[in-house]
This record gives structure tokens, C-alpha cells and sequence, in this order.
């Protein structure tokens, strides 16, 4: 047997086997390399863990992480549902708006999808339950609208796609995220604002319902003032990486400078313990994220030095001449991936087959690494194992299995925008060009 197949296998059989994924992933290399190479290149284990995070750019994704939390911890995602909900009023739907609104808004905070889905399930959930909705599909809908943050900047997944594909400017994919963001968001309400007409959920005379909207409306100006911090957030970060003010690596460091202030001065729903615990808890989740980034370059190190990835390329490149067919394949491979693994893990396992298939069919990489993120948003809350939907659940005190059926719905509508975005390549990179990026 090849020294590639035994790889292959080594990976699969531990993953499996339930082994966790950073350890599936060093394990595999450490097989390849003593089946394919010499036992003593297992020296090499130690440089290349760490040439793997020994990268300026992945400041940035710990500091994101911290983020999210310190925003969603701060009570921002409360002032920004009571001011959505005052500026939409008592209507059909108008709640399931105001999630996907707030999902949205928040992504451009966290860039995390499970942080988000967490903050606004928290806030959202009693008031959808007391309307009318199902617990279920109001689980499935906030779910759904959280995985638009690994699209709309600042993304988590699109930083590390920036560093795994050379060449490619981090400020054009978070530009060239936004529109697609916006889209996918929007197509996601589409059958919500139908589904909640339809069965008459939030309609007059429920609690919460157009009563309770209608005390809201009247306190627009003040819920406003309450969400200005919130919503003052994707601005300075967006605006300052438009100007030039910093990087997006510094812009990492403003966001969490300014949900500290935010927290500590303006909603004063954090104090110095918080904080510190905050720090804990960030650092745990990043030492887990950059534990998987660690151990995969054993995986990408023996993978390219066994010619692995060349060969897998290769055999892609050839079950078709057509780049339309293999690009609806590979979104199919990577939709299958996403229901299984997170976003990190696939772009760590799969650019670098990926790459010399992009680079055959001359694919923009941008647009490339969009439509993979996009995929992967519709992982994140599909059965099996759908990380936003186990969060939202979790809060709901409810079953998965109970969202499968609303989890198709959304599969679906958010499918329709991706599909939008494959074949218009302009929705995303229109942006990026506008912005005098460099989108390859």
C-alpha cells in the first residue's frame, strides 16, 4: 500500500475512531512520514508545528475570538434586538426579522458563528416562544443567521483562508464577503417572513406580540441611543481597514479596545472579574483552534512531501474537463465536510488539494474562498453535527433531531444565494474592485 494511502486511511480511521481532529491530523502526517519517508524526518515534527503558527496574521483570530465574547457578555446583542424590534413594529414575522437582523450585526463583531448564534439565542429565544414561534425553528432560524458571520467581516474562517492560499489580500475577502453575507442573510428570511405568515405566528393578541411591538415603536429614539456603541462596532473596524488606519490584524486589537470600553463604561455589564474570565475563556478557545493549525502542518508537511495533495489534485482534475461540473462536486465535498467538521479543520485539510485545482481552472481565488465559506455557513447548521445549531438547541432545552425539518428549509434558501454567488461572480467581487483591492 502507497505511503499517500496509508495517510488517507491513518486520518480517517482516527477520526472515526473519535479522536479529536488536531490529533487525527498529527497523528496521520507522523504515519505518512514513516511510511513514505525515514523515521528520522519525525525530527522535522517539532519546526513544523511551529512554522505553522509562527504567523503574524493569526493574531488575529484569538483576538476576534475575544471579541465576540466580550460583546456578547456586555449586553450589546439585548440593545440591538430592542431596537430592531422598535424600528420594525408589530407585524407577521417581525421577530423572525429581528434575529436575522441582529445575527448579522453581530457577525460583524465576533466573526465567530457559534459566538454569535449563542448571544442572540440568549436574548431572542424567550421573546420568539412567548410570540408563537416554535422553539424549533426559532433554534433553526438564529442558527442559520449566525453562520453569515464567517462571511460578513471580520471573518475567522476567512483570515485563515487568507494565510493557507498565498497571494491573496485578506481586506479584498472581507470585502468580497459583505454582499454575499448580505444575500445569504436576506434569503434566509425569505422563507421565515412566509412561514411565519402562513401559520400566524406573532400575529395580534399574543404576548409579546403586536402589543408589546407597539410600546416599542414609541421608544425608537431611545433604543437607538442604547444600540449606537453596537452598532458603531462594524464601522470602526471596516472603516478603519478601508482608510488604512491599521490592519486587519490591528483592527483585532482596536475591536477588543473598544468592547472593553463599551463593556466596562458604557453598558457597565461587565466588571474586571468578567474580564479576566473572558481572558480564560478565550484563551482556551483559541488554544483549541490553534492546536488543530499546529498538528495540521505535520498533515500539509508530509501530505506535500509525499506529493499526496498533488496526486489527490490530479485525480479531481481528471473526472472532468468541465470546470462548472468539478466546482459543483468540490461544493458538494465541501457542503458534506461542513456538516462534519469546522471551518478551520476543512481549510486546513482541503486548500491544499483545492489550490492546484483552483489554479488549473483559473478560478478567482477570492470568489474561490467565498463560495467555500459560504458552503461551510451551511454546514454549520446542518444535522449531524451543525456547531451553531448544538448552541441554539442547547439554549432552547430542545432536541436536534426537532430542527431537521426548518434545518432543509434554510439549507435550501441559503443554497439559492450560494448558487447566485457561483454563477455572478460580481456579487462578491464587485466590492473588493470598487475598493481598489487586489482580487487576483
Amino acid at each position: 500500500m502507497s505511503p499517500d494511502l496509508w495517510m488517507l486511511l491513518a486520518f480517517a480511521g482516527l477520526l472515526i475512531a473519535g479522536v479529536p481532529v488536531a490529533f487525527s491530523l498529527g497523528l496521520a502526517g507522523a504515519t505518512g512520514i514513516l511510511a513514505g519517508l525515514s523515521p528520522a524526518m519525525l525530527a522535522t515534527l517539532g519546526t513544523n508545528t511551529y512554522n505553522s503558527i509562527a504567523k503574524y496574521p493569526l493574531i488575529a483570530i484569538p483576538l476576534f475570538i475575544l471579541t465576540g465574547l466580550i460583546f456578547e457578555r456586555s449586553g450589546v446583542a439585548l440593545r440591538l434586538v430592542r431596537f430592531a424590534q422598535a424600528m420594525i413594529g408589530p407585524r407577521h414575522g417581525g421577530l423572525a426579522l429581528v434575529a436575522v437582523l441582529v445575527c448579522m450585526i453581530m457577525g460583524g463583531m465576533s466573526g465567530s458563528g457559534p459566538a454569535d448564534a449563542a448571544a442572540v439565542a440568549m436574548v431572542m429565544l424567550p421573546s420568539m416562544t412567548r410570540a408563537g414561534y416554535p422553539k424549533p425553528f426559532s433554534a433553526t432560524l438564529i442558527a442559520a443567521s449566525a453562520s453569515t458571520a464567517i462571511l460578513i467581516p471580520p471573518s475567522v474562517a476567512l483570515i485563515l483562508y487568507s494565510i493557507v492560499v498565498p497571494g491573496v489580500d485578506l481586506r479584498a475577502l472581507f470585502a468580497a464577503g459583505l454582499f454575499p453575507g448580505v444575500l445569504a442573510g436576506l434569503a434566509l428570511l425569505v422563507p421565515a417572513l412566509l412561514v411565519s405568515r402562513r401559520y400566524g405566528w406573532e400575529g395580534r393578541g399574543r404576548v409579546g406580540g403586536a402589543a408589546e411591538a407597539g410600546v416599542e415603536r414609541l421608544r425608537v429614539g431611545e433604543t437607538f441611543k442604547q444600540a449606537i456603541p453596537a452598532l458603531f462596532a462594524p464601522v470602526l473596524i471596516l472603516g478603519g481597514l478601508r482608510s488604512g488606519l491599521f490592519t486587519p490584524t490591528e483592527a483585532a486589537v482596536v475591536a477588543v479596545a473598544y468592547g472593553v470600553v463599551v463593556g466596562l463604561f458604557v453598558t457597565r455589564e461587565l466588571g474586571m472579574k468578567d474580564l479576566w474570565a473572558l481572558f480564560g475563556e478565550a484563551a482556551v478557545i483559541s488554544g483549541v483552534v490553534m492546536l488543530i493549525i499546529a498538528l495540521a502542518g505535520i498533515f500539509a508537511w508530509a501530505g506535500t512531501m509525499l506529493g499526496t495533495f498533488r496526486h489527490l489534485a490530479e485525480w479531481i482534475i481528471s473526472l472532468s474537463d468541465s470546470g462548472v461540473v468539478l466546482l459543483v462536486l468540490i461544493m458538494l465535498a465541501v457542503l458534506a465536510a461542513g456538516m462534519l467538521l469546522d471551518a478551520i479543520s476543512i481549510y486546513l485539510i482541503m486548500m491544499p488539494i483545492l489550490i492546484p485545482v483552483m489554479q488549473h481552472f483559473e478560478w478567482n481565488p477570492v470568489w474561490f474562498g467565498i463560495l467555500l465559506a459560504m458552503n461551510i455557513a451551511i454546514g454549520q447548521f446542518t444535522p449531524p453535527v451543525a456547531v451553531n445549531l448544538m448552541v441554539t438547541t442547547e439554549v432552547a432545552r430542545i432536541r436536534l433531531e426537532q430542527t431537521v425539518g426548518w434545518a432543509l428549509l434554510f439549507v435550501v434558501a441559503m443554497a439559492a444565494a450560494l448558487g447566485l454567488v457561483a454563477v455572478f461572480p460580481e456579487i462578491a467581487l464587485w466590492l473588493p474592485r470598487t475598493l481598489g483591492y487586489n482580487v487576483g
